[in-house]
């Protein structure tokens, strides 16, 4: 029969094995990475140990918010540069503090400056790169965060520093909450049919994604989305998934955008009746130039553009749009009151 301290020191073994395993693996894969994929091993176990907190918090298991109490939209800017949009978003949450939380994941290499008076949250944030799975962990620390924050968060909308709101907050609020369920959905949006599909499945390599995501469970949407909190939660415990979505792109990286296919596939694979399969977030991809969108410029922004953008084919008009340029800050401060504020 084992002695306790044997038992004990047995365990110790097996904990110290499995931890230096899990380390190997991370390491091997990250040496193996392309210059874009900027994960480290000591990132990646800062995150699992951020998304466990999170994801056992109480906080986490508050699907509806207490009595006399309005449920939150958790606002994620996700940015590698100054937030110029910052005085036409600060408009926009004016008189709504009680019903929303902002919180901003900046690229490490920059430092970004608000105003004393501001109720943006800059979060622990780590080195992201473009076409690299960095982008999803960054994600996913906003909603960790988020939700560790402040349980009366039930919505999380992620937008980048190049977008602006095309309409009130009041009205983008009463449109996710107007109904009493706790069941909300999430508007993220899931392609089946995509013209690049298979490329971007095979991005990592032919089989690379086998056997844990099949070619025919893939998916694709937009990087932006308004996610309900169950799905928020859902995302920072998955571990399956993260493992393949990881992976560098080594055969197409001009396919390789990990954002926009982890969050699809993840939430087609688990909950895709509680998805609307839409983004709430209008981009003009017409013309576009190495995988970036049309800007807006400042001769562009009217009254009549704003109108143009909230249109849609689904039952909600656009939230946001994306992307515009410095120069059109000025212009859209001019309209935002009579305009873009006016419903």
């Amino acid at each position: 029969m084992f002695s306790s301290s044997t038992l004990l020191y047995s365990l110790s073994l097996f904990l110290s094995l499995s931890l230096i395993s899990f380390l190997l693996f991370l390491s091997s894969s990250h040496h193996h990475n392309n210059n874009n994929n900027i994960l480290s091993p000591a990132d990646e176990l800062d995150d699992l140990s951020l998304f466990h907190r999170a994801s056992s918090s109480s906080s986490s298991r508050r699907l509806i918010s207490l009595p006399h109490t309005p449920p939150k939209i958790a606002f994620l800017f996700l940015t590698n540069s100054d937030l110029t949009f910052l005085p036409l978003w600060e408009r926009f949450f004016q008189g709504h503090e009680d019903r929303y939380n902002a919180y901003i994941h900046s690229d490490p290499s920059f430092t970004i400056s608000l105003p004393s008076s501001s109720t943006f949250k800059l979060i622990p944030s780590k080195k992201t790169a473009r076409a690299s799975p960095s982008l999803i962990s960054a994600e996913r620390r906003l909603l960790a965060r988020a939700i560790l924050d402040d349980p009366n968060n039930l919505y999380f909308a992620l937008v980048s520093q190049h977008c602006v709101p095309l309409h009130s907050f009041s009205y983008i609020h009463n449109h996710l909450f107007g109904s009493q369920s706790h069941h909300h959905r999430s508007f993220v949006e899931i392609l089946a049919d995509e013209p690049f599909l298979p490329r971007r499945y095979a991005a990592r390599g032919v089989d690379a994604m086998m056997p844990e995501i099949r070619y025919e469970d893939f998916r694709v949407g937009s990087q932006f989305f308004v996610m309900a909190k169950r799905h928020a939660v859902m995302v920072i415990r998955e571990r399956k998934l993260w493992r393949k979505f990881r992976l560098p792109c080594v055969d197409d990286e001009a396919s390789c955008y990990p954002e926009e296919h982890y969050f699809p596939t993840l939430l087609s694979l688990e909950d895709r009746e509680g998805c609307s399969g839409f983004t709430l977030t209008r981009v003009d991809w017409t013309g576009s130039v190495g995988g970036h969108p049309h800007a807006y410029g400042a001769e562009e922004v009217s009254p009549g553009l704003i109108r143009s953008l909230r249109r849609s084919n689904s039952s909600l008009d656009y939230f946001f749009a994306r992307k515009f340029e410095p120069e059109s800050l000025r212009g859209l401060m001019e309209i935002a009151d009579d305009v873009i504020f006016r419903d």
